[in-house]
């Protein structure tokens, strides 16, 4: 994706490639951060729901197509196939719409779009000079991913409130 240019390794130029990858990854960050403040079930919600799902499928699937960092099946292929089957998995309770659908739904495709920012991070602090690679990544992603939980937890239950089942008023 990203090729050393003339001149030193901060100097990267992307290819057709690359370039189309990383035009998905920020769709998919636009579309997901649009979505969250919209009413759920909305046609608006839809719509823009499927430019995510579209946005995140054409980026996993170009990830599966760049080897230019490890020279085969690396890291980063691994977390593609693990936002994958996050994505395709929140997308499953919305097509087969069983009891706690919504919950599901909602719950996984918050975690889609977690793991997109951590990757999105993790893609700019293994760029630091000077920063060890490994260190950078998975402490930048860990990072994300806690501090994205954490705002799921606090965030997610007034989201769905009005999804939720009422409590049975007692006499």
């Amino acid at each position: 994706m990203l090729l050393p240019a003339p001149g030193g390794p901060m100097l990267e130029q992307l290819d057709a490639l690359g370039a189309f990858h990383t035009a998905t990854g920020f769709a998919a960050i636009g579309f997901g951060a649009a979505v969250f403040p919209l009413r759920k079930g909305t046609r608006l919600h839809k719509r823009v729901g499927l430019a995510y799902v579209t946005s995140m499928l054409l980026l996993n699937g170009t990830a599966f197509l760049i080897y230019d960092l490890f020279g085969g099946f690396g890291p980063f292929h691994a977390a593609a196939v693990g936002s994958l089957a996050t994505l395709l998995a929140g997308l499953w309770p919305l097509l087969r719409r069983r009891p706690g659908w919504i919950v599901r739904h909602a719950h996984l495709m918050c975690w889609s779009y977690v793991g997109l920012l951590a990757a999105f991070v993790a893609e700019i602090t293994s760029r630091v000079p000077g920063w060890d690679f490994g260190w950078s990544v998975g402490l930048s992603s860990l990072a994300v991913i806690a501090i994205g939980g954490a705002i799921l937890q606090i965030r997610i239950r007034p989201t769905l409130r009005p999804f939720l089942p009422r409590p049975l008023e007692t006499p």
